[in-house]
Order: C-alpha cells, then structure tokens, then sequence
C-alpha cells in the first residue's frame, strides 16, 4: 500500500475528535429515553443510515449507491453492528467500566497491527504518547477492574470480542481501496450494521416500542452518534494514521464522563481530572508529532 501523506490537516484531526464527541452522546440519549440498548443502537444506524441517504441525495452524490458495496464495506458493517453487540452483552454481565476498559484496548490494538500490515512505522515518541493515553485512560477509571462473582469473566469474554471486532472495524476502513467512496461506505456499513441487530431488538418483549417523547431523542441518536459522528470517523479513519486515530479515539471515554459530570451531576475525583488531562495531552503531542514528521 502506498504511503499516506505526512502532513495531517487540522480538519482530518478536527474530525476525529468530532466523531469521538457525537458518539459519546449515545450514552446521553440512552440514560434519558431508559429504553433497550438494542433498540437504540437499532435506531441510532438505521435512523442513521436515512439520514446520509438524504445527505446523498441532496448533495447529488446519490449515483455512487447505483454499484453493489464490495465485500470490504460489507464486512465493516457487520464489524459495527458485532462490536454494538459484544459491548452491550458485556454490560449485560459486568460493570460498564470493566467493559469499557477491555474495549478501548482497541485502538492500541490496531495501531500495533498496522505496524505489521499498513507499515505504519510507530515511533519511540509515538509509543510514548500511546502508552500515556491508556494510563491516562486507566486513572479515569480509578484503576478499577472489579470480578464480583462469576458472570464477570462471561463479561469480559464479550468485551474482548467487542474489542476484536472494532479493531477490525478501524483496520478494514483503512485497507479499502484509496477509490473507494467514504461517504457510500458509511451508508452501506450504517444499513447492514442495523439490519444485523434487527433480530435482536425485534425478540426483546418491547420490540421496537417508543412513546412519543422519546422520538425526538431517537431521531437526534440517529443523527448526532449515527450520521454524523460515523461518518466524521470513516472519513477520520480514511485521512489519519491509525496510530493517531486511535489516541484521538480517546476523547469519546473522556466526553461520556464530562456529560455526566455536567448533565448529571457525577462528580470527577481529582484522579479522573489528572487521567482526563493526560488524555488531552497525549493527542495533542500526537497530532503535534503528526504534523512535523508524518
């Protein structure tokens, strides 16, 4: 595969951490409505999913869903639609933040991987600034990985899948073809993702139920993490290096503990501020190194 160029633009990195910001307002929309993790990821691709089609449409870039999706798309969408799936099992058996800990291992994966395959040289520096955002991500945490009883580990079996499957969710966007449509592919893998959870939304007792006030907040979790932060990440995946990617990835784990903060008043400990800070920082000399030596 040929090199990318080594001058990262402020709006591929301004992309990023708008794609990781717009997704962690799922959890936002999720804590308000009360309703199944199923149905709202249901809604979030296939509400999704309607929302660039219209994009499409409007922008006359409509032609380009004339021509079947190669196998690539196809497989990120159901990489998308199993990463939803193994996250929301693994909360189902143990703590959010065993799961989410587990599962942003991913972008660390990925880099290491595309070391190997995309040659994405990793610097001494770039180490450096990885290894800070995970210990940084670890202090958010509090440094808690608690096994209260046996369903954990059943948990944490998931939560490695889900890890596995958005790792290969990011390393499949990067090995599409350099003429491949970043704005088609998002709606192909927006469409197969929701028709893949479909069946498991539909044999929940609710199905796909909702009262009327909750519809506005579907439709804004359809457009918000579904349209425009995935899009804003596939093109993101397209333009960066995985390497930086993945640490600027970190900012969605960062923004669901600032709306709790303020949105719900969930108080940060001076530990979670210093981790957050060092979140920060590790992207920030990233895209700094990024930018100066590719």
């Amino acid at each position: 595969m040929p090199s990318r160029s080594t001058i990262v633009p402020l709006s591929s990195l301004l992309l990023a951490v708008a794609a990781a910001v717009g997704m962690a307002t799922i959890g936002v929309i999720s804590r308000i409505t009360q309703l199944g993790a199923e149905s709202i990821t249901f809604y979030r691709l296939g509400l999704g999913a309607g929302f660039l089609l219209l994009y499409l449409i409007i922008t006359r870039r409509g032609q380009h869903l004339r021509h079947a999706p190669g196998w690539g798309v196809v497989i990120t969408g159901g990489l998308l639609a199993s990463f939803i799936l193994f996250y929301v099992q693994a909360m189902n058996y143990t703590q959010m933040a065993n799961a989410i800990m587990v599962v942003y291992l991913a972008p660390v994966f990925s880099a290491l991987i595309a070391h190997f395959v995309f040659h994405e040289r990793l610097r001494r520096a770039q180490l450096v600034c990885i290894a800070t955002a995970l210990f940084g991500f670890a202090m958010m945490q509090e440094f808690q990985l608690k096994l209260d009883n046996g369903s954990d580990a059943t948990g944490l079996g998931f939560a490695l899948l889900a890890m596995l499957a958005y790792s290969g969710f990011i390393l499949t966007n990067r090995g599409l073809p350099p003429r491949h449509n970043g704005h088609t592919g998002a709606f192909w893998q927006l469409l197969f993702g929701a028709l893949a959870i479909l069946p498991f939304a539909l044999i929940k007792p609710e199905g796909l139920s909702a009262a009327p006030w909750q519809w506005p907040w579907l439709l804004g979790a359809g457009l918000v993490p579904g349209f425009v932060a995935l899009l804003f990440a596939v093109l993101a995946i397209n333009r960066l290096p995985t390497a930086l990617y993945g640490t600027l990835a970190y900012c969605e784990p960062l923004a669901v503990v600032l709306f709790g903060w303020s949105l719900f008043g969930e108080a940060l400990s001076p530990l979670q501020l210093i981790g957050g800070a060092l979140i920060l920082a590790s992207g920030i000399i990233q895209a700094r190194l990024s930018q100066r030596n590719g």
